[in-house]
């Protein structure tokens, strides 16, 4: 889950944005913050840490693989993946 720590922390480390396969928190401070984040749904009760997670792995989210190093491109219409960076 994120909430609105994670994504300041995100757009301070010059993040363009955050795809979330699951729900965020604190919706509010999210939309005010400079980053854009995208997600199935909202929670408004917090998640139990685990303090693990893994980096550079594959992941599938709605059916779709996503490798490291693929572009993803999202709007408020949706989220396109794209092997190589695209000329917008």
């Amino acid at each position: 889950m994120v909430g609105g720590s994670l994504s300041q922390w995100a757009r301070d480390m010059g993040w363009a944005g955050i795809v979330v396969n699951g729900c965020i928190r604190d919706v509010e401070e999210i939309n005010g913050c400079d980053i854009g984040v995208r997600a199935l749904g909202s929670m408004p009760v917090r998640s139990s840490k685990v303090g693990i997670g893994e980096k550079h792995v594959p992941v599938y989210i709605a059916g779709t693989l996503i490798r490291d190093g693929e572009w993803l491109y999202a709007d408020s219409d949706g989220i396109i993946v794209s092997k190589y960076e695209l000329s917008i």
